[in-house]
């Protein structure tokens, strides 16, 4: 299977304008997708050890019990999320960040070949920012497919081999970080000045500028 999209538009309900406007992408081919939606309310209170055994339900088969294939990949999600220590705490316990990575390891306990993201940075503290696009970093160089949608530019051109900007839904741009993130394009995009600071070759790091130092930036 191949994860694409042709001329797809989004709105919300009663939305004026739509989130995604005519967007074409495709992504390498996986099998199984995991999805990581932005919001999500907890209705049962469970442990998160029962959390994120919800992740093997499309492994298993009609009123099957989980077997020690599904207890070990909820015991490496739960490891490679940084929340094995939490097992046994009730979801309704755990703090914004906690939560969050609860909800990624849910995700991983899929072994899914293809992962999608939104916004999965928010509630987290820079360490586990990091973990998380580390740990995303690792399964796609192990062959998973990964799309993360986010507005941590920085994090994204450290990590990502392409970046499709969007703005207003419409694709800006689409290509390597170094190509897309430019000053000029960023600040068309979020109506804001940039600079751009050479972090690594090909991580270019976007630095906002204050109104006082938008006319130094070309020196910058």
């Amino acid at each position: 299977m191949i994860l694409a999209a042709e001329h797809l538009t989004v709105r919300y309900p009663e939305a004026q304008a739509p989130a995604v406007d005519d967007v074409s992408f495709e992504a390498p081919p996986g099998r199984m997708i995991a999805v990581l939606p932005q919001r999500e309310e907890t209705v049962f209170p469970l442990r998160v050890r029962e959390m994120v055994m919800l992740g093997r339900y499309a492994r298993l088969g009609p009123m099957a019990a989980a077997g020690a294939r599904d207890r070990d990949a909820v015991a490496r999600a739960l490891d490679r999320c940084d929340v094995l220590g939490l097992a046994e705490r009730r979801v309704d316990q755990l703090s914004g960040g906690e939560w969050q990575r609860v909800r990624l390891a849910r995700a991983l306990a899929q072994e899914p070949r293809a992962l999608i993201l939104d916004e999965p940075t928010a509630s987290l503290d820079v360490r586990h920012e990091m973990q998380l696009f580390e740990l995303m970093r690792e399964l796609t160089d192990d062959g998973l497919t990964g799309i993360v949608i986010t507005h941590e530019l920085n994090l994204a051109a450290r990590f990502a081999d392409r970046i499709l900007l969007l703005d207003h839904g419409r694709v800006m741009a689409d290509g390597a970080p170094v190509d897309v993130l430019t000053p000029d394009l960023l600040a068309r995009v979020f109506r804001w000045p940039v600079a751009i600071a050479a972090w690594l070759p090909d991580a270019p790091q976007v630095i906002p500028l204050r109104p006082a130092e938008a006319g130094d930036s070309s020196r910058r």
